[in-house]
């Protein structure tokens, strides 16, 4: 598996302020993967289902912890499904989300 790009796994929680608005919290890890883009069939049940698709990243999978945005060259996404690979990869399929 070639990993030559850092990608941005961005957790996100949330603390509370002083008069009770919940404030978002990021929190970011840096890990290397390989990218590619989406199959045509992945591309196609994804639309079905409203998503847009943009770009899939295999890293290894002790990296990742349920993290649902991502960050690659500076374009935020949101991460909208996840494949158990081989080889202790995994798969995350990513879209370009407004809001993300």
């Amino acid at each position: 598996m070639d990993r030559s790009r850092v990608l941005t796994l961005i957790k996100q929680t949330y603390n509370t302020d002083e008069i009770g608005q919940r404030i978002p919290v990021e929190e970011k890890k840096n890990v290397f993967c390989g990218v590619a883009s989406v199959s045509g069939s992945e591309w196609f049940e994804a639309g079905r289902q409203g998503i847009k698709p943009e770009i899939k990243v295999t890293m290894f999978c002790h990296e990742y912890q349920g993290e649902k945005i991502a960050e690659l060259d500076g374009i935020r996404y949101s991460i909208y499904r996840t494949y158990q690979a081989k080889h202790e990869t995994i798969e995350l399929y990513l879209e370009k989300k407004a809001g993300v």
